[in-house]
């Protein structure tokens, strides 16, 4: 059996892609440092703790394991926090993968994968974003995560590291099967912060500015199911061993959803009411963010089944009242 090397695989995303590689018949190999993942998501295959910043570490595992490819998930992620100590985002993400790419560069792993974000592409109000629209990132994540691309381009031309890249929009939903799923310390994103306002965990949702341009006053954003996520990233690998090339991909379903229409959507799902407040804009919060690609679908084939708002808030659901791992 085949090994991928996941970083972050204790995570969200990471724990997913695990679950979904070994049903495609892969070894996941999680490489985890545990300051924002969870040990009981490792469920799918080995796990080895260990931190990007340690490049023996890493070697160490490497022989081990022999993988055929890397998934990198590992990062720091809060955009609030990366405008407030962006030392912490440069050092981590970038100088982190940098030892990364070099330890597999070194083994002999030439197929990366690579989860990148659509905060790469900046403040761009009520622009349809694609692959080829302009990268300006105003914070140190999205800075860190545009640098971590341009070190693949260059190992890429110096090395022959082939990498498949995915810009993220928003991430949502959960494995159907409740065996992993979305738990974060602290929690910042919207649907997480709305199911725990609706079984009581925390007294309300606070909407972050009620004034854009939008039908209802409301931020709009695009959403896709973590499991859609997780198998373009499948797709990304055997994208990557059919010798196909470096390649960047949007994952975005190319439809957008106000605050106020998930917290409308999650009403009807879960037969309960929200309790939210209302506040004012979030520096940095654009107006509305989409995706307008459809290279991954032309490209890759790939078929986001899951993508709908009610499935995604339904599965987030479930698993938010079968359990959580251990904070």
């Amino acid at each position: 059996m085949k090994s991928v090397l996941v970083t972050g695989g204790a995570g969200y995303i990471g724990s997913h892609a695990c679950k979904a590689l070994k049903a495609a018949g892969y070894q996941p190999v999680t490489f985890d440092n545990l300051s924002t993942g969870w040990e009981q998501a490792v469920k799918f295959g080995p796990f080895e703790k260990g931190d990007l910043m340690d490049r023996a570490r890493l070697d160490e595992v490497f022989v081990k394991y022999q993988p055929v490819a890397v998934m990198h998930f590992a990062a720091l992620s809060l955009v609030g926090e990366s405008m407030t100590d962006p030392g912490k985002y440069w050092r981590n993400n970038s100088f982190g993968s940098l030892n990364l790419i070099e330890a597999a560069v070194d083994a002999g792993c030439l197929n990366f994968v690579f989860s990148s974000t659509c905060a790469t592409y900046g403040e761009q109000d009520n622009v349809v974003l694609n692959e080829d629209s302009v990268q300006q990132p105003i914070n140190s994540y999205g800075g860190s995560k545009r640098a971590i691309e341009d070190m693949l381009k260059d190992f890429d031309s110096s090395h022959g590291l082939k990498s498949v890249i995915f810009r993220y929009f928003n991430v949502a939903g959960g494995d159907e099967d409740a065996e992993v799923g979305e738990f974060h310390r602290p929690e910042t994103h919207l649907i997480p912060i709305m199911l725990d306002a609706i079984d009581g965990r925390r007294d309300a949702l606070t909407i972050f500015g009620t004034d854009y341009d939008t039908p209802d006053g409301t931020c709009i954003r695009d959403y896709v199911h973590v499991c859609d996520l997780v198998d373009a990233h499948v797709l990304g690998l055997k994208w990557l061993e059919d010798d196909k090339g470096s390649r960047v991909f949007n994952l975005g379903t190319g439809d957008g959803f106000s605050v106020r229409e998930v917290i409308d959507h999650a009403r009807a799902v879960t037969n309960r009411e929200v309790p939210y407040t209302e506040g004012p804009r979030r520096p940095g919060d654009c107006t509305k963010l989409v995706s307008g690609s459809v290279r991954a679908k032309e490209e890759l084939g790939w078929k986001p089944t899951r993508s709908t708002l009610d499935r995604m808030i339904a599965d987030a659901w479930r698993w938010h009242q079968t359990g959580h791992y251990d904070a």
